[in-house]
């Protein structure tokens, strides 16, 4: 049973992340006989430049028709106009309406090997798990009206957070369902003491907890959340919050290991469906991966990007959207083999020690995935 990967290696350091991403899938294919087939299109900043367009149909349908979808990352200075009609930023927004991709999921789980990395004290971020799950398709970023105008007092702009308890139900309930199988507790960020959105975002998140009484749950305010992720980040297991939140909440967990260029991301929708994998029926949920740094266009060409987020994405791709979990945890195995055996992009490099480029790194998480 063959499984259709669509691929949108996108703009800046994309096309390389995603290459070295690409290759060790292969590597795994073969021994594990997924049977997967690869098909790229272009999204984001080059389509712009060949379509016109951030998001041509064409890219659009091949997502649609595949099991998964990976992809490296959009946008750069280029096309940074805040007055122009097309931004690279559209394809993203457009996919994850397009696709139902509702739910995002970001793991924060600092490497041991990396811990002298972090901003944060070692004893701060040794053990921190942290799964934070983003509603990735209302909220300000999708509400309406969304205007600059020129009024009586001059320019002007507005934007509206919309939400209804529908969207707001299906990704409190992700976050359940996830956290039984994990430290079984749930956080819910908003802030309620100001924003009406907020105020039904916690109305009904306290209706979910009530369904799942053997899971713990709080609810905190956004500028809570910001300091406490820094002060006591080892007390949170699963946090779910709205959009725009989530937006910033989650580069800022991203600084807990120290790197962006380690950390994975999946977006998960409606679809679902079974796989047979081994001769095994497995169920699994159509899903976009992508790591959560951009396209770092200061460093595109240079070949001294980190690969492992985009390897990392892929291993969640191959878990979540392909029911292949030995090989997911062949490939991660592999990454963090690479990181204990003191391997080094330049993003996570102390003064003085060896750095490895872009293909090197993902050349060595293969030669892990041999042995």
């Amino acid at each position: 049973m063959t499984a259709k990967i669509a691929v949108f290696p996108g703009d800046g350091i994309g096309p390389e992340v995603t290459a070295e991403a690409l290759a060790c899938l292969r590597a795994l294919d073969g021994p594990a006989g997924l049977g997967l087939e690869f098909e790229e299109a272009i999204i984001g900043g080059c389509a712009i430049d060949e379509y016109g367009e951030a998001l041509p149909k064409t890219s659009v349908d091949l997502a649609r028709a595949a099991d998964a979808v990976l992809l490296g990352a959009v946008g750069g200075p280029r096309w940074d106009d805040p007055n122009a009609r097309v931004r690279p930023e559209q394809a993203l927004l457009g996919l994850r309406k397009e696709l139902e991709l509702f739910a995002n999921l970001r793991p924060v789980r600092p490497v041991e090997a990396l811990l002298s990395a972090s901003p944060l004290k070692e004893e701060l971020v040794r053990g921190v798990d942290i799964l934070v799950i983003r509603e990735l398709t209302g909220g300000i970023y999708f509400g309406e009206p969304s205007v600059r105008r020129v009024g009586s007092r001059g320019r002007e702009s507005v934007d509206t957070l919309f939400y209804t308890e529908g969207e707001i139900e299906r990704v409190v309930e992700v976050a359940f369902d996830l956290a039984a199988g994990r430290r079984k507790k749930v956080t819910s960020v908003d802030k309620a003491n100001v924003l009406s959105s907020s105020r039904l975002w916690r109305e009904v998140a306290e209706e979910v907890a009530r369904r799942h009484p053997d899971v713990a749950f709080e609810s905190l305010l956004v500028d809570a959340m910001a300091m406490h992720l820094v002060s006591r980040p080892g007390e949170f297991d699963v946090v779910v919050t709205e959009n725009m939140f989530g937006d910033i909440l989650t580069d800022e967990a991203a600084m807990l290991p120290g790197s962006m260029g380690l950390l994975p991301s999946a977006s998960l929708g409606t679809r679902r469906s079974t796989r047979i994998v081994g001769g095994d029926s497995r169920p699994v949920i159509f899903g976009l991966y992508e790591p959560i740094h951009g396209s770092a266009p200061d460093i595109a060409g240079k070949g001294i990007a980190n690969p492992l987020a985009t390897i990392l994405s892929s291993a969640m791709m191959l878990r979540t959207s392909i029911g292949a979990e030995e090989a997911a945890t062949r490939l991660e195995i592999a990454v963090e083999c690479c990181l204990a055996d003191g391997l080094r992009t330049a993003d996570l490099a102390r003064p003085g020690e060896s750095v490895l480029s872009t293909s090197e790194m993902g050349q060595a998480v293969r030669d892990r995935l041999a042995v």
